[in-house]
């Protein structure tokens, strides 16, 4: 029963009910441009100076709006959030952060949730990004789920990481225009941050991008979605929310609403605009046969193709930047096997590749315990230093 719930799917061909999308935002500053078709990858649409943020002292805040692709080649508008310390430098380092967004509403964006107060959508961690701005950083925290959150997309938040980066750099009051960059994130940010890091060479071939640091990566949506969907799991909210996300951005490939039954479309309905409480609440153990409308598992070649295009372990390509990747060796939520076999295909590629094991079972404590090691890793590659490997 390959994907549990993701792959109770109609056979190919058959209608569907269409995808439920998030509320429209009723910012207009996000609002999508006629011209748009007519923009290139990163071009910026708007800027706008944020209010001074008091976790962020002596530091500017400024929200890009830029144009990007989405996962079928179709003109997208995105944002990113760039923090500006005042120890800043023209033209010093620009780091590319992809905080962790599990969510399907704009509220959950990091754009909004730092001006949130909002307990359950607080980033509790952002003071510890003042260990950043005080080395002179400017970080660029993207949107990576798109303007529809489209939660499990991978390869769109690779996308738009990079785009949001070429954004920035044209962003003249930022300094940044021949900024080293680097990049990183963990969980689902660094699952953005390893797309980027692949996509980069076809995508955005002109960025020289100093690093990628990227920790307890979903290299394998197909095995990580087995592993969610198949009988009871404490956040199955998450897969539902996956294969929601994936509905939106491809929803004549990945029909999913059609084969919900009342509680899987009630649960679908009360989630569509919630973030990572909420929506682990709503799967909270839960399975694929609570939310099926049959029993019957159809491994629908379609939806599953989309799965695997999202699979960053199944992608040809390979960063042409070098990689820091930690995880844990017992990571009880991603699926260990698929960060080896693609560090490993990485290495073979001739990627310089520095991996560390954090032998904690918890997926969270690990990415505490791996970021100092990360930091210290991008500040060499800041400073021009040739990258280790232990491949």
């Amino acid at each position: 029963m390959a994907l549990g719930l993701l792959m109770v799917l109609a056979v190919a061909g058959a209608g569907h009910s269409a995808p439920l999308y998030p509320a429209p935002d009723p910012d207009p500053f996000y609002a999508t441009p006629p011209d748009l078709a007519d923009k290139k990858p990163g071009d910026v649409l708007g800027v706008r100076a944020m209010p001074p943020l008091v976790i962020f002292p002596e530091t500017t805040v400024t929200l890009i709006r830029f144009r990007s692709t989405n996962s079928e080649g179709k003109p997208i508008a995105a944002t990113t959030t760039v923090l500006t310390p005042r120890a800043h430098r023209k033209d010093g380092p620009l780091l590319s952060f992809q905080h962790i967004i599990n969510g399907l509403g704009s509220e959950c964006s990091v754009s909004r949730v730092l001006y949130t107060g909002d307990p359950n959508l607080i980033v509790r961690e952002a003071p510890g990004w003042n260990v950043l701005l005080a080395r002179g950083w400017s970080v660029a925290l993207p949107d990576h789920l798109g303007p529809q959150f489209a939660y499990g997309a991978a390869k769109l938040g690779g996308q738009i990481t990079l785009d949001g980066i070429r954004a920035a750099k044209r962003v003249s009051d930022l300094q940044v225009a021949q900024s080293p960059v680097a990049m990183v994130g963990y969980s689902g940010g660094g699952m953005a941050t390893a797309w980027a890091a692949a996509l980069a060479p076809r995508y955005a071939p002109e960025l020289e991008i100093a690093g990628a640091a990227m920790g307890g990566v979903p290299m394998n949506l197909v095995k990580m979605l087995e592993g969610l969907g198949l009988g009871s799991h404490p956040v199955f909210g998450l897969a539902l929310a996956a294969g929601l996300g994936l509905e939106r951005e491809y929803p004549e490939r990945f029909p999913l609403s059609d084969q919900l039954n009342d509680r899987g479309l009630a649960a679908r309905d009360a989630i569509a605009n919630s973030c990572t409480n909420d929506i682990i609440a709503a799967g909270a153990g839960r399975g694929a046969l609570d939310f099926a409308k049959s029993t019957t598992m159809i491994n629908d070649s379609t939806a599953r193709a989309v799965v695997e295009e999202n699979s960053l372990e199944l992608y040809d390509g390979v960063p042409k930047t070098p990689v820091f990747e930690w995880h844990s060796p017992i990571d009880g939520l991603v699926p260990v096997d698929a960060i080896v076999n693609t560090d490993k295909r990485w290495c073979g590629a001739g990627v310089k590749v520095q991996t560390e094991q954090i032998p904690v079972p918890d997926h969270l404590t690990a990415a505490v315990l791996g970021i100092p090691a990360a930091l210290g890793w991008l500040d060499a590659r800041f400073r021009g230093e040739p990258a280790p490997s232990n491949c």
